[in-house]
């Protein structure tokens, strides 16, 4: 009896703390957030440069369809892994959900280049997706390799080895679509990112966890996984209609150029959101199924989350508010003007949506998949009028408009959710508390700006204004909570 006393104290001496294993993944994660998306923007200003708006739409077209059944490949079986007890995780439901995963994966690339390839390129009147989507969607056949691995890096938490992954592959790939595009590759420069970045990580993954597929499937397993992963991806399916339904309509009203110059706007702030939800929902989904048990530590982390996420997000955006004419023409040329409204209005949606970035994550660690694809059938029910209107009446003007009227009605759905339909409570008052900082920080920089834009400085200075006020108003509001992390990432 004592040595059992003895082994359980020295696990929870050596362990680590939950802060400690958040601080720790947050900081791999933004690290590889920085990495990815300075080297995104880069990869992008040359691209833009050497190519042309219509090219992007062609592959925004394209990615409208591919996008689609990537949501469907993973079948949600990655997420089921990670929010499974590890208590009730056996190999089986490694090798099961593998094999799942490749089968299908190889059904859904023939429907795509045998199938979808044609009907996309009738429904857009450009015969060239005939070989663009068969050719991207090779990412779709071999991504499912890719799954048991990442997944169980993320249940261990092991985000720097992600990080690296990640880094390395959007890198590599990036690198090899500049060479291509200026050797006169046009859109296949394009094609050759959307899918290097699949390939590149295949070894890298295998490395990382020495796990090897055995020819093992049982039945028991794929019913466990399958079970969580079916609302799951229903969920995804819901929200990737909700999130892609204006570039379909886009590339099927207004044409390739159309699509290209909205793509452009979306990339540089939407696109940026997404990819910092995804870092910080990378570390929490799992210490949110780890807590699922305790609502006062979970509302503890989601508030966090939500601060955090607009602390980075809210001086970017603010940048492209007051100066979005000067970046798009200064940076990428006269071709883009049109980008600059869309840009702003975009810039403001997703100041509003970030306001809701871990919900997902927390629906999903509470084991309540089913509520989330609830919400998700409600906003596209909301969505899908006011976008078919706006771009009729107002082309991608219109498009960004709606955008920006549906995160309105995310912000209401995810607060009326906390109120009465699961048990984290979280008041609007103690919302509003949580982000005061970044909120009134905002505020300020943006006045400060806006004067400093008036005396005809160039715009790269009135950036560098802006978020140096920025950081000053947050770090009056919040020293003694910021020097609190600064100080625990040092002890990591």
């Amino acid at each position: 009896m004592s040595t059992v006393i003895e082994n359980t104290v020295a696990e929870k001496t050596v362990a680590p703390s939950d802060k400690k294993i958040l601080a720790t993944g947050i900081f791999w994660n933004f690290l590889q957030l920085v990495i990815n998306q300075s080297f995104a923007f880069g990869l992008k200003l040359i691209l833009a440069k050497l190519l042309f708006p219509s090219q992007f739409g062609l592959v925004g077209m394209a990615t409208v369809f591919t996008g689609f059944v990537q949501v469907l490949n993973d079948l949600g079986v990655g997420a089921a892994l990670v929010q499974r007890k590890k208590e009730d995780l056996r190999k089986e439901h490694y090798h099961t959900a593998f094999w799942t995963g490749v089968a299908w994966s190889v059904f859904l690339y023939a429907v795509m280049a045998l199938g979808v390839a044609n009907i996309a390129a009738s429904f857009y009147n450009q015969p060239m997706l005939k070989s663009i989507i068969p050719a991207i969607s090779i990412g779709i056949l071999l991504s499912p390799i890719n799954l048991v691995h990442k997944a169980q890096l993320t249940k261990q938490m092991n985000f720097k080895k992600l990080a690296f992954i990640d880094n390395t592959a959007n890198i590599t790939a990036g690198v090899i679509a500049i060479i291509l595009a200026v050797s006169g590759a046009g859109v296949w420069a394009l094609v050759f990112n959307a899918v290097a970045t699949v390939v590149v990580a295949m070894p890298l993954f295998f490395n990382a966890t020495r796990w090897k597929p055995a020819f093992i499937f049982e039945k028991k397993a794929f019913k466990e996984v399958f079970g969580f992963g079916i609302y799951t991806t229903g969920s995804n399916i819901l929200n990737y209609l909700y999130n892609n339904l204006d570039y379909l309509l886009i590339g099927k009203l207004l044409g390739a150029s159309a699509l290209g110059i909205y793509t452009l706007a979306f990339v540089l702030t939407d696109t940026f959101r997404s990819r910092l939800m995804a870092v910080i929902n990378n570390v929490m989904y799992p210490m949110y199924g780890k807590k699922q048990n305790d609502p006062e530590s979970l509302k503890r982390y989601y508030l966090k989350v939500v601060l955090f996420n607009c602390l980075f997000i809210f001086p970017i955006m603010s940048c492209f508010l007051v100066d979005g004419d000067r970046i798009v023409v200064g940076i990428f040329g006269d071709k883009w003007q049109e980008t600059v409204m869309p840009l702003r209005l975009l810039a403001v949606s997703v100041m509003m949506h970030i306001l809701v970035s871990g919900n997902t994550a927390l629906l999903r660690g509470l084991g309540r998949p089913g509520l989330e694809m609830r919400q998700q059938l409600l906003k596209a029910f909301i969505f899908l009028p006011s976008l078919a209107v706006g771009i009729h009446y107002y082309g991608i003007v219109g498009a960004a408009y709606a955008i920006l009227l549906n995160k309105f009605v995310v912000v209401i759905v995810a607060q009326y959710t906390f109120n009465y339909l699961i048990h984290v409570k979280i008041t609007f008052g103690q919302f509003v508390n949580a982000i005061k900082a970044p909120v009134i920080a905002t505020v300020v920089a943006i006045c400060v700006s806006l004067l400093v834009k008036a005396t005809g400085l160039h715009f790269i200075i009135t950036s560098g204004i802006t978020m140096i006020v920025y950081a000053g108003c947050i770090w009056l509001l919040m020293k003694d909570e910021l020097l609190g992390l600064i100080n625990g990432l040092r002890k990591k």
